[in-house]
């Protein structure tokens, strides 16, 4: 079928796509953390006893610190993602575990600032080596499983062991709003190198937070919304809309994080409030130069040509979307 289908979707059929994922992948998501713990453990790194929790209660962000024994290192495991943002639809795909670097970190700065106006340091720790450190142990514990890819390591799963996505980086600190000199005032992400030398910085615990907070203020709506229009995606996918291609799982929840709380919360019918969705954007897609990712801080569109990719996905959106009276 070509792009001139559209599909007519009953209540039932979108309350099973709002709907989240079972305890079964809060477990997942926890053995995925134990994964990875155990590799470190191999690097001399310790738990010190302490037990995997969630950063927050209602969602599946699951973390924990390690130091090495001099306590000149210490790393912090944690959930990110999908999975940690409870936004997940489709049960095979892996967890993403961010494995960060906390004792190094790489700085922006303003013109004519550098590190010596705040004292620091110059590390010998650097994310490459750190990555093939976290290689090397995955290696040694998991064997053929462990693939090393551009920007993670995989750990391929099994019948009794997930599939897990380990991210190794260093905390970025962006001084750029400090006037004071002061070290401790700074925007704080992550830093990940790839083996492609590109460098990536990522905001996954404001995500995690900013999701948290659109959650509540939508009675629960925007992440059944999100869901929907992540499973929207996978069908108009199978209907050979090409625009399904240029737009990512975290960008489309990205799209709706933007738009008014009280679009989501208009309707209570499922079928309803998509349709308020789909129609919003439709109407609003001069906004989309306006938006931010999910995390508040990077522009979801940092490109006309990205513009323009979630121009043609929302207008096939609108088209392709019918609700069953």
């Amino acid at each position: 079928m070509g792009v001139e289908t559209k599909m007519k979707f009953t209540e039932d059929r979108l309350k099973l796509f709002a709907a989240p994922l079972s305890e079964t992948e809060d477990q997942k998501c926890k053995n995925a953390i134990g994964m990875v713990r155990d590799a470190l453990k191999d690097l001399g790194f310790s738990d010190e006893g302490k037990s995997i929790e969630k950063m927050y209660l209602d969602t599946y962000s699951y973390s924990l610190e390690m130091r090495n024994a001099t306590g000149s290192r210490k790393v912090k495991l944690f959930v990110k993602g999908s999975y940690a943002n409870n936004t997940n639809v489709r049960t095979e795909s892996d967890v993403d575990i961010a494995a960060v670097l906390e004792t190094t970190f790489k700085a922006k700065y303003r013109p004519t600032i550098s590190d010596s106006t705040y004292g620091f340091i110059d590390s010998t720790d650097n994310v490459l080596t750190f990555k093939d450190e976290v290689e090397i142990a995955l290696r040694n514990k998991f064997g053929s499983d462990v693939e090393r890819k551009n920007k993670s390591i995989k750990i391929h799963g099994n019948t009794y062991r997930v599939d897990a996505d380990s991210v190794p980086c260093m905390r970025h600190r962006d001084y750029s709003n400090d006037y004071s000199s002061n070290p401790d005032n700074y925007l704080g992400g992550i830093f990940i190198r790839s083996d492609d030398g590109q460098t990536i910085i990522n905001y996954p615990e404001q995500h995690i937070r900013n999701g948290r907070e659109k959650n509540k203020q939508t009675k629960t709506y925007y992440k059944k919304m999100v869901r929907i229009v992540k499973k929207m995606r996978y069908i108009m996918q199978d209907e050979r809309y090409e625009s399904t291609n240029n737009v990512s799982s975290f960008g489309l929840e990205s799209l709706l994080w933007n738009l008014p709380d009280d679009i989501f919360t208009k309707y209570s019918i499922y079928r309803y409030a998509f349709g308020e969705i789909t129609n919003y954007l439709h109407r609003n897609v001069g906004m989309l130069a306006y938006y931010k990712e999910a995390n508040g801080i990077k522009p979801l569109c940092s490109s006309s040509a990205e513009i323009e990719n979630y121009k043609r996905f929302i207008n096939d959106l609108f088209y392709f979307y019918e609700y069953d009276i």
